[in-house]
């Protein structure tokens, strides 16, 4: 079976950089590459977009960043909606749209639900991420955006289909919204850190006014009481459980010998810090 491009993300590694951003801008504005692309223009397009979230509440918040170029999909809509013969699938797997076909079609833009396709307006044509095809071409094992990350977040994957889920299985790797039946090549490690919730708190024991570092807690679904999760406060007395579906009602309860359980139940509509929790004796 032909190995094929895949790309692979982690977000726990990104730090919002830019460098495969600038990469990007470097390789491809003021260069046209037949018959993959013309020049991007020097504004407007991010064929490598970084989106950021905040979670939490201060003083316990995280950060995350989330690369996002086109997905290269084996079932793009861009493809299925797009006028016939416009927009591409290589062997490979990826997605290219003609610059010479595409020309004079904005609707092409608007075929994509992830929102990672351009209108350039000076070529009159739609753009996005080739997946460094001409490089590729030219036996490249890199792209560019993967070559120059420094911190490793980004890794260009050659593999057939089922070495592919081998890996995500084993990995955990995830898609952008699965449910759109798209079928993406871009795969994302650490995902949690972008699109689900935690719940997080101070512990403290009211008697003694130190952290209650080494507290135990659990988070359990308040429907069926099955736990999700499970953390041990810090030597700050800090404790964070993540990978929370948001929209759902969850029970807390923190445990520490010699103390009274505490308990809470919460509606999780984002990550949330419950702020300092005091634990008091029995």
């Amino acid at each position: 079976m032909a190995k094929k491009w895949n790309l692979v993300i982690d977000v726990s590694r990104c730090m919002d950089c830019n460098d495969c951003f600038l990469a990007d801008k470097d390789e491809f504005t003021g260069n046209d590459f037949p018959p993959y692309s013309v020049a991007q223009p020097w504004s407007g397009h991010r064929w490598m977009n970084i989106m950021r979230t905040e979670r939490g509440q201060y003083p316990l918040v995280q950060v995350a960043y989330r690369p996002t170029p086109c997905l290269h999909c084996d079932d793009a809509p861009c493809i299925a909606k797009s006028p016939a013969g416009t927009v591409f699938k290589r062997e490979d797997g990826l997605v290219i749209i003609d610059p010479v076909k595409a020309k004079g079609h904005p609707e092409i833009v608007a075929t994509c639900p992830y929102e990672v396709i351009y209108w350039n307006e000076e070529a009159q044509v739609a753009q996005k991420c080739t997946g460094c095809a001409h490089l590729i071409d030219e036996g490249w094992t890199d792209t560019r955006c993967s070559q120059v990350c420094p911190a490793e977040a980004i890794k260009l994957v050659f593999a057939d289909d089922a070495e592919m889920a081998a890996k995500a299985a084993a990995e955990g790797l995830e898609v952008l919204r699965p449910e759109l039946g798209a079928k993406p090549r871009v795969y994302y490690k650490d995902l949690y850190l972008f699109d689900k919730a935690f719940i997080a708190a101070s512990l403290a024991f009211g008697d003694t006014d130190e952290c209650a570092e080494g507290a135990r807690v659990t988070v359990s679904e308040t429907s069926g009481g099955a736990v999700v999760g499970e953390a041990v406060a810090s030597n700050y007395g800090d404790f964070y459980v993540d990978k929370l579906v948001p929209g759902k009602e969850y029970g807390v309860t923190i445990e520490a010998p010699g103390y009274a359980p505490a308990t809470r139940i919460i509606n999780l509509d984002k990550s949330v810090n419950l702020g300092t929790i005091v634990l008091g004796r029995p």
